[in-house]
């Protein structure tokens, strides 16, 4: 049984090249090989159609048939870059994800509001949202969330698990930068989704004192089921709740549950019957981040992901509670924010 559509907050897609490229990226991180890396880089981003590469946990081919699709895609940055370097890597991705929406245009088109979201649905096609996981890609410069906006990214996750010039990830304990305080108004202001999800506790809080519309955590779960830093405290996700936000649930193994089993959906229905009693039952969406991390089995693909509206069903929950964590939440969500 599926559900009339599928919003995924998160995926790193985008930017997961094939697996003997996984060199490249080591010696991206390595500054004396960094410049001759990011040259064989750029040649494989430019001959890659990686949404739509078989094998994935997300490709455009692997959306069962008549399903109607939202994903958001996410030019991943990696910790340890320069500024010069963060923005170089930006552009060659955002180059690379509108070059693939040409291309592959007979499948999927490139979205920046709820209703273009819909427009695609009714042509029959996916649709594509861009985001940006590292506000590293701002380079510690205002001027670049106008750049962002017009390159249509409409979420920005503020950090990866490191530092940058906005504030610390789930690695390091600084909270919001006085950069940070004025990015997170500048992007609120283009229009532009603030995403928590990789923000320290510190940071979480300092963003509470700032943040003057909701705000969205792309692929976090709840930290009491499954206690890794990276999920959102009881606290977190009322406050979030409190404020109208979106949280998207995260397939990652590690995220789901503690033991380093494989997770099972049983561990993702804890997570989503403790979200609910939380309060955040209108909050709930899905984050997958497929192809940024390790998802267990009976999430690997986008027939699983579908498949989680007929186990919600068999947990419980009623059709407008299921369609709303499959896509009603989400949508309703983007027609308020994503102007």
């Amino acid at each position: 049984m599926y559900p009339h559509a599928l919003i995924d907050l998160h995926c790193d897609t985008l930017t997961a090249l094939r697996p003997e490229d996984a060199p490249l990226l080591d010696a991206l991180r390595d500054p004396p090989r960094r410049r001759d890396a990011f040259a064989a880089l750029t040649n494989r981003v430019r001959e890659t159609d990686t949404l739509d590469l078989p094998g994935r946990h997300f490709s455009l081919s692997s959306i069962p048939e008549g399903m109607r699709w939202c994903q958001c895609c996410a030019i991943f940055i990696p910790d340890g870059l320069s500024q010069e370097e963060a923005v170089a890597y930006y552009h060659l991705h955002q180059g690379n994800f509108h070059r693939q929406m040409a291309a592959l245009s007979a499948k999927v088109l490139p979205c920046r509001t709820a209703a273009d979201i819909e427009a695609a649905w009714a042509q029959g096609k996916a649709a594509a949202i861009l985001t940006v996981e590292n506000g590293s890609a701002l380079a510690g410069r205002l001027d670049r969330v106008d750049t962002l906006a017009r390159d249509g990214v409409r979420m920005v996750t503020l950090t990866w698990n490191g530092e940058n010039e906005i504030a610390s990830g789930s690695v390091t304990e600084h909270g919001l930068s006085d950069f940070g305080r004025e990015a997170v108004r500048a992007l609120e202001g283009a229009g532009i989704l603030v995403d928590v999800s990789h923000l320290n506790d510190r940071g979480f809080a300092d963003l509470l004192s700032v943040a003057q519309k909701p705000f969205v955590a792309s692929h976090s779960n709840a930290r009491t089921v499954c206690g890794h830093r990276r999920n959102l405290t009881d606290e977190q996700v009322r406050e979030m709740a409190a404020r109208g936000c979106l949280i998207g649930l995260n397939y990652y193994n590690i995220f789901l549950r503690p033991d380093g089993q494989p997770a099972t959906l049983d561990d993702l229905w804890r997570h989503v019957a403790h979200l609910v009693e939380l309060g955040a039952e209108h909050c709930l969406a899905l984050g997958s981040d497929a192809d940024g991390a390790d998802l267990p089995p009976c999430l690997d693909g986008p027939e699983k992901f579908a498949g989680l509206y007929g186990f919600l069903l068999e947990r419980g929950l009623s059709v407008p509670q299921a369609e709303g964590i499959l896509w009603k939440n989400a949508l309703n969500f983007f027609h308020r924010q994503l102007i």
